[in-house]
C-alpha cells in the first residue's frame, strides 16, 4: 500500500491529483493559467469541491485559453453565471477575467507567465522537508511577496494562502510529506 499526504486519502479524484500532479512542476503557460484560476475559485471551499468541477471548468472557460477568456462580455458572464458546472459565484467569475486580462499583460513584459512565476525562486523549486499535513504553512513570506506583486498588476483572489497552495500545486515547492511515495519522485523532477 503506497503512503500519501494525509490530504489525499479522501477520494479516489484526490488520490488520482496528488499522485499525478500536485507538486509537478509546471511550466506550461495554459496550465498555469488554469491552476491560478482554480486556485482562486477554491476560497473558502475544499479543494476536493474544485476538482470535482474541473471538467466543468474547462468546458466552461474553453480550456483556459486566457485570450479568449480576456475577451468575455456581460453576455458571456451571465451564461457562465447560469453554468452548474462551476462554482457560480460572479466576483470569482470576474476575477477570472480580470486575471486574464493582467495574465496577458505579464506575458507581454516577461515573455511568459512561467517566466514572471518561476523568477521568483530562480526556477528551482523549493524542496520542503514536512513529516505531517500540521507542520506545512497556509503561507509564507514569500507567497505573501508573490501575492502583492500580482494584486499591484491588477489579479484579485491572489491572497497569500491562495498563491501558496498554487506554489504547492504547479510545484514550485515540493510540500509532500516526506514519507509520502510522491516526494522522492516530485523532489527527482525538480532537479531537471
Amino acid at each position: 500500500m503506497k503512503v500519501r499526504c494525509e490530504w489525499a486519502n479522501v477520494n479516489d479524484l484526490e488520490k488520482q491529483y496528488h499522485d499525478t500532479e500536485w507538486g509537478v512542476p509546471v511550466h506550461d503557460d495554459r496550465e498555469l493559467f488554469e491552476f491560478l484560476i482554480l486556485e482562486g475559485a477554491q476560497a473558502g471551499l475544499s479543494w476536493d469541491t474544485i476538482l470535482k468541477r474541473r471538467d466543468g471548468y474547462r468546458k466552461a472557460f474553453e480550456d483556459f485559453d486566457f485570450n479568449k477568456i480576456a475577451a468575455y462580455d456581460a453576455a458571456k458572464i451571465e451564461e457562465l453565471m447560469q453554468d452548474s458546472g462551476i462554482i457560480r459565484n460572479r466576483r470569482k467569475i470576474l476575477s477570472s477575467i480580470k486575471n486574464a486580462r493582467s495574465f496577458i499583460e505579464i506575458r507581454d513584459e516577461f515573455g511568459s507567465f512561467d517566466k514572471y512565476i518561476w523568477g521568483f525562486i530562480h526556477d528551482r523549486p523549493i524542496q520542503n522537508f514536512f513529516r505531517s499535513m500540521s507542520d506545512i504553512p497556509a503561507m509564507t513570506e514569500l507567497s505573501e511577496m508573490i501575492s502583492k506583486d500580482l494584486k499591484k498588476r491588477g489579479f484579485s483572489f491572489v491572497g497569500p494562502t491562495i498563491i501558496y497552495a498554487f506554489m504547492q500545486a504547479v510545484g514550485m515547492v515540493n510540500d509532500h510529506e516526506i514519507d509520502c511515495f510522491r516526494y522522492e519522485e516530485c523532489r527527482k523532477l525538480a532537479e531537471k
